[in-house]
């Protein structure tokens, strides 16, 4: 069993002046001559963990994380109704990602996430192959339009129909897109409509990622802050399809050729189906694929074990 490394805390960190007056939090940790990697993570409006710290081996790595524009410790959060989301789309957080490789003077990094992360580890390498290393996805998604439906406009609903009976219900019903609906309703001038929105939008991202449902709230959406920064950035990427041309990450993945790469999956993964990783692998054969059987979207200790394995491998191949 690969257990995850011990806890650490960063060496360095600070505040990115990225375009459009956002200011991105990041932070290096591990061993400063190490192996440079960077996280990104997942969401959008996740912001990045201490859980991903423990995915490196110290004394290999060099590990960059940070947290994407409006959210975690970055600024203008957009929990703020006041926040102008207009700038916060898929093309600039890879300009961020470039800004902070070139401020932390790194030439070349592997890059690692999973979910909505990787579908800007995607856009990213796609668009910088030259500067990844490798890349090691996990819950693996392409930013296809076919898989924000599944997710958010009722195709998973048929796995988990009380939940998404609730969702829908406190939508207007002249409203069929829900996410239109929501994402409105996040906008609302009145507080109460939108915290009332937040709580029942981060319900059903509470229930989806394991099985059988996870009943009640997620914890990590108990700080409101969190919450509504989470749904707002959410349905403001998913009502814009994330700026990506039907299939683009896919179509495009000829620019991973030299990239060795492993995707990493739950079995049972009801937000990012297996068969996204299997159709990335596809058109991406220096990627090995892994399927972890029973596990789901959550990144339990069954995935982290494969991670690890990932990202060990990748450090003795330096």
């Amino acid at each position: 069993m690969t257990g995850l490394y011990p806890e650490i805390e960063p060496y360095e960190h600070g505040m990115l002046d990225a375009a459009d007056g956002n200011s991105v939090y990041w932070e290096t940790c591990g061993n400063p001559d190490g192996k440079p990697a960077v996280v990104l993570h997942g969401g959008p409006g996740s912001g990045c963990s201490a859980w991903h710290r423990r995915l490196f081996d110290p004394e290999a790595y060099r590990v960059a994380l940070f947290d994407q524009r409006g959210c975690g410790r970055s600024t203008p959060h957009a929990s703020s109704p006041d926040t102008d989301l207009t700038s916060n789309n898929t093309s600039n957080l890879i300009a961020d990602i470039e800004l902070l490789r070139q401020r932390l003077d790194v030439d070349r990094w592997l890059v690692l996430r999973g979910s909505w992360g990787t579908t800007l580890a995607l856009a990213y390498a796609e668009r910088y192959a030259d500067r990844v290393t490798e890349m090691i996805l996990f819950g693996v998604t392409t930013g296809r339009r076919e898989e924000f439906n599944w997710l958010f406009r009722g195709g998973v609903a048929v796995f988990f129909p009380e939940q998404w009976e609730r969702l829908c219900a406190a939508t207007p019903a002249a409203e069929s897109d829900p996410v239109e609906a929501y994402y409105h309703l996040l906008h609302d001038p009145d507080l109460a409509v939108r915290q009332r929105a937040a709580f029942e939008w981060c319900m059903w991202e509470s229930a989806t990622p394991a099985w059988p449902p996870t009943p009640g709230l997620a914890p990590r959406f108990n700080d409101a802050a969190f919450s509504m920064a989470f749904a707002r950035l959410v349905t403001h990427y998913v009502r814009h399809d994330a700026w990506l041309e039907p299939g683009s990450l896919l179509r495009g993945a000829d620019s991973l050729a030299d990239i060795p790469g492993v995707l990493v999956n739950g079995r049972f993964d009801f937000q990012a189906p297996v068969g996204n990783a299997w159709e990335l692998k596809r058109v991406w054969p220096q990627a090995r694929l892994v399927v972890v059987d029973e596990a789901g979207h959550s990144p339990d200790a069954r995935l982290a074990q494969e991670l690890i394995r990932a990202t060990n491998h990748f450090a003795a191949a330096r």
